[in-house]
């Protein structure tokens, strides 16, 4: 039989007012404003592009629409949400010598300055789905021997691409390449795969 003391209570470690605290900033959205322009343009241009031919019958008035639509997105995206939502930003240096430099950036920090995970979910499946839709968009038009639209397609893959790859590479490090990073990708999952095999034998 155990004997306890009389002081023994069962205590929290961790004050559970400080928890919900921490976990209602990390779910609550710090930036509304850039959230909601984040996906408005690229939203935008792509039911613009959908709608235009049952909406509007003039093709060059649909065409100017979606590329303002998506350099604003564009703007937006590179100056604006990313370094406010998920705390990356890139940009084109050129030197003195007229060369180009690419230049990339992820906050570190802690604390307020830490992107909610609200935010960076919305960030991220923004700026991955949407340049899935421009592919598709791409290849509908070709097949579909609408190549008026290739032009508009292109430039929305290419605008809203460009945006991806560069918050991809802040994202793993502007010094680190892609190809490399895909490649210790998968060895480690030939590894991972050659050593369970191992042990089941």
């Amino acid at each position: 039989m155990r004997t306890g003391d009389a002081n023994d209570e069962d205590v929290s470690l961790f004050d559970t007012e400080e928890d919900d605290l921490r976990r209602s900033k990390k779910r609550n959205i710090k930036h509304p404003v850039a959230s909601f322009f984040h996906l408005f343009f690229r939203v935008c241009a792509i039911l613009v592009y959908l709608l235009c031919e049952i909406l509007n019958s003039s093709f060059i008035a649909c065409m100017v629409t979606i590329i303002l639509l998506l350099s604003c997105d564009f703007w937006t995206v590179k100056n604006i949400s990313g370094r406010l939502m998920v705390g990356l930003r890139w940009w084109n240096q050129v030197d003195d010598d007229g060369h180009s430099h690419w230049v990339f950036e992820s906050r570190k920090g802690t604390g307020k300055q830490q992107a909610s995970d609200s935010e960076s979910r919305i960030f991220w499946l923004g700026l991955i789905i949407c340049p899935i839709l421009w592919v598709i968009f791409v290849f509908s038009s070709l097949f579909s021997f609408r190549i008026k639209w290739l032009p508009v397609v292109i430039m929305g893959l290419v605008l809203q691409g460009a945006n991806l790859y560069g918050y991809v590479r802040c994202k793993v490090g502007g010094k680190t390449s892609l190809k490399n990073m895909a490649t210790n990708y998968f060895g480690r999952q030939f590894l991972k795969q050659a050593l369970s095999k191992e042990e089941e034998s």
